[in-house]
């Protein structure tokens, strides 16, 4: 059966799958096949039910999207005092924050000094998560700030 996972807590190492029938079925990561430790939200799988549990699960296609750590930490280095990264990841309203400390907070100083401290914390937190704790914080979910 094809399903879509909900939910995984690598923490936890369980997660729930609503499947094609309109169920929804739990899991752990023992039942993740294929090599698989980790699986993102939002990713298609196919797998079988047994007792109300996914069991056998394989991952079919990730659910990650097209916006990718590695290009948000270049717009970060490079651009990241006007905000480009946030509008990257579509952070709109922390983009236009950071837009104007960026330009216009220079002539207070602080602002401006602030805004490039926190590119700089930013780059190095991009960098430092994977792929999928990365999508899951900053694409999936609506963490706009570190």
């Amino acid at each position: 059966m094809r399903g879509k996972v909900l939910s995984y807590d690598d923490s936890l190492a369980q997660g729930l799958i609503s499947g094609d029938d309109g169920m929804r079925y739990g899991f752990t990561r023992a039942d993740l096949m294929g090599g698989a430790r980790s699986v993102a939200t939002g990713s298609t799988v196919d797998f079988e039910a047994s007792d109300g549990r996914a069991v056998s699960v394989y991952v079919v296609s990730t659910g990650l999207s097209d916006k990718n750590k590695w290009v948000a930490a270049l717009l970060t280095f490079f651009f990241g005092i006007w905000g480009v990264h946030k509008f990257y990841l579509g952070k709109n309203t922390a983009g236009v924050i950071m837009l104007v400390c960026g330009t216009v907070g220079w002539f207070l100083v602080i602002p401006g000094i602030a805004v490039a401290l926190i590119s700089f914390i930013e780059l190095i937190i991009y960098l430092l998560k994977s792929e999928q704790q990365f999508h899951e914080d900053y694409v999936a979910g609506d963490r706009s700030w570190f």
